[in-house]
């Protein structure tokens, strides 16, 4: 565009036009205004264009009839005007890189322009005050051209300003004055023109193009309040006002036609931005230690701002609900992301409480009627219940706390709004989802970092009282409980398949919290439901199939439930799994005696004992075959399951005969099939507890050999259960004197168990050793035995740390916090690559093929039975070892011998099979 090229023709009539009157612009106006027009048209000289645009919007607009100024006026000048103001631009930035303090030149050809758009601007201001002021109720179509260019004009300064440090490479300061006073322009056209378009009239007859005009509107206006959100607050929350304010108040004829998902996620955006704003001035504030007047007035004026865009938010969702349905996950990650930065989070941002309370106090209030808003809304029943496996570790808690707070709303909705979030997803239409209840147990276990700190939450225990704390997973439990007294008893059997399915969890904790929550269940409902669930708990135990971990944890629940049975539903559970038949003995190994009443339990525990007796007796008399030692190992821990329930209440027969059992069963365990043999380990493991139960009876002999066993078995690295198994009974030495005769075997044994186990990897392992080896020391006749397990001084200081409750390793609190964090990104690996596993394996399983039918015993069996034979004789070179050989012996080993060389001649691969007359 040319600068400096002049036609004197045109700057003479604007002279003169410049010099008339009111009343002769008024009386000229219908041959002047086209002249003009033509002239703003045809000129390339962006001077005689602001001129010109002076005079026509001052001297001749307010002249001209309202229902004329689209069509006479409007259309013909902001068209052009706007290309001006875009020309101008151009050149502006284009040149505004060169701009120094040598080159006056430029510096004044910049100015120039900076000022001719000031000029500019001011037009567009006096456009829309002459319209303000004709009209208290504007239609769109009068004025149809001028509110798109105004905005556009708005927006394009806006951005200019914002990205004027980088457009001016570091000369800001030569223009400054300029821009500032374009700022202001801009800001003050765009606060008129707020004012008109409240005038502005919009009804259900008006054309297509109203519609249009107005929804052009607030979209543009959007695009105005990405720009502004970090220039000036006051300025960004009124301009989301006028959003709210226009979207509300035209919503009958606009609201289909508003890009609603843009308006809520750019509200989001903003409300984040001034929320993680009002975090850092707290952080700045708690880092400093100062409680500066001017940061706290800066704080407070943030958290007001914080609090306006939240219910923003709030009222826009209340209008349009119905037409959010793709805002929902802008909405829910809203929710999670604020929460994220509160207490009890790992990810929580460290603020002093009093701002920290002041903050969420803000959101609270605004995010609690938010969501309540949001409960009938299936798209965000479906954002939320959805596929969360994608979810960060920031996100867990809250969307765990978020969960918590729904369950706390649906017991006062309608029962169909309870069914949509508590019912699994069956139409094909929707998404797939989780129910609520399955969707709190899952985030839940995502939550393993929270639990394992001392991490706390409000909680009001009842009204009146005051508020305390409690830890998250007792909120957790009390919320799940609180809920399911209030379920819906359509909704029953979906309870019932969720906490069955939360006790088999892989997750301790998460198996923990579904057994107190259905304990809960069997409390608050009849005494009938509370015996059908025993029942149902006890015929899966009886058909689950080896030991796992779903085994145990049913266990658990059937041992607890059972305290809540009444003695009516206890005589039937026993008459039901009579402990007089060997097949229930693999259930009686789970309960509690204590459960019963005192007739019940004596009649039960001595049921009991004589079939686990039986069991380990026939299994003696019938060849001592490893493969089926499962029975004995049942019976061995049913019998264990009574000492560890009733032991002080067991008659002296009832104790002699459990003696003579584990004492004969003893005799045939030995180190080699103990290191090898699954089955063998898990029988030491129960016969170990059982032997120190009655440690103050076992002959002397015995005790030798065992500890003689362990000290032997511990060089061969056994599992951790055995070793467990080895502490119970090392432990219950401490409450004897052991005999002289086998001092010099035992004594010496012990320091070597302990130092060993007190060094072990496993801290499971070391925290039993540690316990062990307390109770022993503070029990022990044989002082002289304690300091020879404390051979080294780490290991010194590690009982002596334990004695005084001390910790080995001190952390700050940052720094326990990174320690989860690290351990919660471990742990959630892990997790998923068992799932990813789990997953492989069920769309793999087949059917077994059916094992082919054997006409002789299998090899498996050749071998047991081999290695049994083996281990009574190297147990009868131990012996002699010990003391001489009976006279009997000799006579008795002859005989062994003949029938191992009749067993050889049937071996030999031409021989018939052997039987027993052969």
């Amino acid at each position: 565009m040319s600068q400096d090229r002049a036609e004197p023709a045109s700057s003479v009539v604007l002279e003169e036009l410049a010099s008339w009157s009111e009343d002769l612009c008024r009386q000229e106006l219908p041959s002047v205004l086209p002249r003009l027009l033509s002239m703003y048209q045809c000129s390339d000289n962006w001077k005689d264009h602001i001129r010109i645009l002076k005079i026509l919007t001052e001297m001749f607009l307010p002249h001209i009839n309202y229902l004329a100024l689209e069509q006479s006026f409007f259309s013909q000048v902001l068209p052009k005007t706007v290309k001006l103001f875009d020309d101008m631009m151009y050149d502006l930035s284009s040149q505004a890189r060169e701009l120094s303090s040598q080159n006056l030149e430029l510096q004044a050809t910049l100015r120039n322009i900076l000022q001719s758009m000031v000029h500019l601007l001011g037009a567009l201001r006096g456009c829309v005050q002459h319209v303000c002021a004709l009209q208290k109720s504007i239609i769109l179509e009068n004025i149809h051209s001028l509110p798109s260019s105004a905005l556009h004009v708005i927006k394009s300064t806006f951005v200019h300003c914002k990205n004027s440090d980088s457009v001016y490479s570091g000369r800001l300061h030569l223009v400054s004055d300029l821009l500032q006073a374009l700022f202001k322009e801009a800001y003050s056209l765009q606060k008129h023109l707020m004012e008109l378009l409240d005038m502005v009239y919009i009804d259900a007859s008006v054309v297509e193009e109203d519609i249009s005009d107005m929804v052009s509107v607030i979209h543009s206006v959007l695009d105005i309040c990405s720009v502004i959100s970090d220039m000036d607050q006051a300025f960004h929350a009124n301009t989301w006002k006028f959003i709210i304010k226009q979207s509300v108040k035209h919503q009958s004829v606009i609201k289909s036609h508003l890009k609603h998902k843009d308006i809520i996620a750019a509200l989001c955006e903003d409300i984040l931005f001034s929320f993680h704003s009002c975090l850092q001035l707290a952080e700045q504030m708690a880092q400093s230690g100062t409680q500066d007047s001017a940061d706290n007035k800066l704080f407070h004026k943030r958290v007001k701002l914080c609090r306006f865009f939240a219910n923003s938010l709030l009222h826009y969702t209340k209008e349009f609900l119905p037409f959010l349905s793709d805002c929902c996950c802008t909405l829910h990650q809203l929710y999670l992301q604020i929460h994220s930065k509160f207490p009890p989070s790992l990810y929580a941002t460290m603020i002093p409480k009093a701002q920290e309370k002041e903050i969420l106090g803000v959101f609270l209030v605004v995010l609690d009627p938010l969501i309540s808003q949001l409960l009938s809304f299936r798209p965000f029943v479906e954002a939320v219940l959805g596929d969360k496996s994608d979810l960060s570790s920031e996100l867990q808690l809250p969307q765990c706390l978020l969960l918590l707070n729904i369950m706390d709303k649906l017991p006062s909705q309608p029962e169909n709004v309870q069914s949509l979030w508590c019912e699994r997803s069956q139409c094909f239409e929707h998404k797939p989802r989780m129910p609520l209840l399955e969707a709190v147990f899952s985030s839940f276990e995502q939550c393993s970092g929270e639990l394992s700190l001392p991490a706390n939450l409000p909680e009001v225990m009842s009204k009146g009282q005051a508020e305390v704390t409690v830890t998250f997973y007792q909120y957790v439990c009390v919320h799940l409980c609180t809920f399911i007294a209030s379920f819906h008893t359509s909704l029953l059997p979906e309870l019932d398949v969720t906490l069955l399915n939360a006790v088999l969890n892989s997750g301790m904790i998460t198996s923990l919290l579904a057994m107190d929550t259905w304990c809960f269940l069997a409390r608050y409902g009849t005494a009938e439901l509370c015996a059908h669930h025993v029942f149902v708990i006890a015929h899966l135990i009886k058909s689950c199939p080896g030991e796992c971990y779903q085994l145990t944890n049913l266990s658990v629940l059937l041992r607890r439930l059972l305290f809540l049975m009444d003695t009516h539903h206890q005589m039937e559970f026993i008459q039901r799994f009579s402990p007089k038949e060997a097949e229930n003995l693999p259930l009686w190994q789970y309960i509690s005696f204590k459960a019963f009443s005192p007739e019940l339990k004596s009649q039960t525990a001595n049921e009991v004992i004589l079939v686990g007796i039986a069991q380990c007796k026939k299994w003696l008399s019938s060849g001592h075959t490893l493969g089926e030692l499962q029975s004995v190992n049942v019976a061995l821990s049913a019998l264990l399951a009574v000492c560890n329930s009733v032991s002080e209440a067991l008659e002296v027969g009832q104790q002699a005969g459990i003696l003579e059992a584990v004492s004969l069963l003893w005799t045939i365990l030995h180190v080699k099939p103990v290191s090898t043999k699954p089955n063998v380990q898990w029988t030491l493991s129960l016969l170990l507890p059982l032997l120190g139960f009655f440690i103050q009876a076992i002959e002397p002999q015995l005790i030798s050999q065992v500890v003689t066993l362990q000290t032997s078995l511990l060089k061969l690295d056994p599992p951790d259960h055995v070793r467990l198994a080895i502490l119970d009974f090392v432990s219950s030495l401490g409450r004897i004197f052991i005999p002289q005769a086998i001092q010099e075997r035992v004594l010496p044994s012990l320091p070597s168990i302990f130092t060993l186990l007190l060094t072990d990897k496993n801290w499971l392992i070391e925290q039993h050793t540690l316990e062990a080896f307390t109770d022993f020391a503070e029990g022990t006749n044989h002082e002289d035995t304690v300091p020879q397990c404390l051979n080294s001084e780490e290991t010194k200081n590690k009982v002596i740390c334990f004695l005084e409750k001390t910790r080995l390793v001190h952390e700050t609190v940052r720094a326990r916090v990174d320690r989860i964090k690290q351990e919660k990104q471990v742990l959630n690996g892990h997790f998923l690559k068992v799932k990813v596993e789990r997953e492989r394996c069920l769309s793999t399983l087949q059917p077994c093929a059916k094992r082919i039918r054997q006409e002789f015993p299998l090899e498996e069996e050749y071998k047991s039975a081999l290695q049994t034979a083996e281990g009574a004789l190297e147990a009868v070179q131990l012996l002699l070892q010990r003391s001489p050989a009976p006279s009997w012996l000799t006579a008795k080993l002859e005989e062994l011998q003949t029938k191992i060389n009749t067993l050889r001649s049937c071996a030999q691969p031409s021989a018939s099979p052997c039987n027993e007359n052969t």
